[in-house]
């Protein structure tokens, strides 16, 4: 299990060093390529060219690209000070870039809305993990009845629905018109109940989507397991419905499903940007939504990295779970 272990953060730190220089290449190599200027995008959407030589000089693009991603590591890791003349811009580590646009370090604008994302992604998970997993299996022990049909009729719905779709009418159901829910998002430390009330429905949004695919791939891969040979022979032995569906085809139900769970939970934590768009709820999506708008391209890197270290980061914990789940994975 150790060495399984050690291969595997060793090639989680390989990727990482790879999503770092393809994402340095897409913002700083591609746009020399086209006879772009990266000065001119990295100083918004008002410059002139006295702004973007400060640019150019502050960020070190006059250099050798191999000098520019060398600092652009050591600024992650170490911090970074950007000089221009007597002018000098700290940026402490971890050092994501600075926004020359707002006259702030990225990060610290990354973590205060880290937080938003975070909590609509754990709550939506959970939602859609027992609503999808629960109608799969379901559906696949009923195969042909209503509920079956019922269960994925509802699942087609939720798969083929847009989110902002459902969010408005989400909004105008449950806030506008009944008032059970608030649309403002308060942060946990203040008031729990406020934190409750705004979250609950982008939550139940969110998880509707994904409960949806995840019903009807449970359903799928449940009625190939429950054809198998040692499905039969767990029934042939007297074992109890309960224990043959929970024991033994569950454990292989789950492989495919922590799969896109790693990718969907990975990409979810670098921001939702649809249902934080509809809730207008200030997480990373939202941030990042609004960088594009602004041409603020610090912030939109640092989102950038932040959403690939997390589906890395998710994909590693889902291998290890495999390895729970079946040993024989910790060979591989």
């Amino acid at each position: 299990m150790l060495a399984y272990l050690i291969r595997r953060l060793f090639a989680v730190i390989v990727m990482l060093m790879v999503v770092t220089l393809v994402t340095f290449g897409i913002f700083f190599m591609i746009p020399k390529m086209v006879g772009a200027d990266p000065a001119a995008m990295f100083v918004g959407k008002q410059a002139d060219p006295a702004a973007i030589e400060g640019i150019r000089q502050k960020m070190g693009l006059d250099e050798p690209i191999l000098v520019q991603f060398w600092e652009f590591i050591r600024g992650i890791v170490v911090g970074r000070d950007y000089t221009s003349g007597g002018d000098t811009t700290h940026c402490s580590a971890p050092c994501f870039g600075y926004s020359f646009r707002t006259e702030s370090p990225v990060w610290p604008f990354l973590v205060d809305r880290l937080p938003v994302t975070l909590s609509l992604a754990a709550g939506a998970c959970i939602l859609w993990l027992l609503g999808g997993l629960t109608a799969g299996v379901l559906s696949a022990l009923k195969r042909g009845t209503v509920v079956d049909r019922s269960a994925m009729g509802v699942a087609l719905a939720g798969v083929s629905l847009p989110i902002y779709f459902t969010g408005v009418i989400a909004l105008a159901i449950f806030h506008y018109k009944l008032g059970w829910f608030d649309a403002n998002y308060v942060p946990l430390e203040k008031s729990f109940t406020g934190w409750l009330d705004g979250l609950a429905l982008p939550w139940v949004t969110l998880a509707f989507l994904y409960a949806a695919m995840y019903a009807r791939l449970t359903r799928a891969t449940m009625l190939e397991v429950l054809s198998e040979d040692y499905i039969r022979t767990a029934r042939a032995k007297g074992l109890t419905e309960p224990v043959v569906i929970g024991k033994h085809a569950m454990r292989s139900t789950m492989t495919p499903i922590l799969t896109i769970l790693g990718m969907d939970l990975g990409a979810l934590v670098g921001g939702a940007i649809l249902t934080e768009t509809t809730f207008s709820l200030p997480g990373l999506g939202n941030a990042a939504i609004k960088s594009i708008s602004d041409r603020d391209l610090p912030i939109i890197i640092g989102v950038t990295l932040i959403t690939a270290a997390a589906v890395v980061i998710a994909n590693l914990i889902v291998d290890l779970l495999y390895a729970v789940i079946d040993p024989r994975v910790r060979l591989a």
